[in-house]
């Protein structure tokens, strides 16, 4: 057993820094601002900030407000809407209207965590093909998503997040459930782990898609799912799945 990381995931880990990937500004955007200290909440009084592309799991940076320019770095933990909300005691202080012209950005850097925000598993049946660039062998059995929610490619709904590292090792949330239905019957074989953008499965020579690929099984294998013998409409659960950055490479 091992996990077979894409060209694409390797070569954004190795180079990729961190970039901002939405941004907001009060008095161009929004008619307001509002942090809330106790409520650990930005709000956007024009509701912009999923339209303009914020994500749970980014970090902010904030510059222009009265108290809370040091929250910069703070992961958001959800969106909807106009409203940001974060852990306790994030929010520095509370502000009924930020200045004009304060921005809040939201930036992701190219961790695994980073790349695969979002993302989606899928289970297959069939031989794994010999490397993550290969096109998609044998048939999609179960598409496994945030509790079975829909999932659409470029959207944050129902994606995958992987929790904080420990011990060079990082899982996914212990707060999310993965899991899916069976949509042909068959036997579950092996993985592959997509990022959040669209990917159908072709063989990638360009080198653009996050992939990584592994073995499925009730035990032993990359990934621990509830049952390998997939029956259409059958929900599926994967219970345990952890990704380890290696302390040393080679001898």
């Amino acid at each position: 057993m091992a996990l077979r990381l894409s060209t694409a995931v390797r070569n954004k880990m190795i180079g990729l820094q961190a970039t901002v990937s939405a941004i907001l500004t009060d008095g161009i955007d929004s008619t307001a601002f509002v942090f809330s200290d106790s409520a650990d909440t930005i709000v956007d009084s024009n509701g912009g900030f999923v339209t303009a592309g914020f994500k749970a799991g980014d970090v902010i940076v904030v510059n222009g407000s009265t108290g809370n320019d040091t929250m910069t770095g703070v992961k958001i933990k959800s969106v909807v809407a106009g409203t940001l909300t974060f852990d306790t005691d994030a929010v520095i202080a509370d502000e009924a209207d930020a200045p004009t012209g304060c921005t809040i950005a939201a930036a992701k850097g190219g961790s695994l965590k980073d790349i695969f925000q979002n993302g989606v598993l899928n289970v297959y049946s069939g031989a794994q093909p010999a490397t993550p660039n290969a096109a998609v062998a044998g048939t999609l059995l179960v598409k496994l998503t945030v509790s079975s929610g829909a999932f659409v490619a470029g959207a944050e709904a129902s994606g995958l997040e992987f929790g904080d590292p420990a011990l060079g090792v990082i899982a996914k949330c212990a707060d999310e459930v993965w899991s899916g239905l069976g949509l042909v019957a068959g036997t579950a074989s092996w993985f592959r782990l997509v990022a959040n953008a669209e990917d159908l499965g072709a063989a990638d020579t360009g080198y653009i898609y996050p992939r990584i690929d592994g073995t499925v099984g009730v035990s032993g294998a990359d990934a621990t799912i509830s049952n390998t013998q997939i029956v259409v409409g059958a929900p599926y659960t994967v219970d345990t799945f952890q990704l380890t950055f290696p302390m040393q490479y080679g001898a």
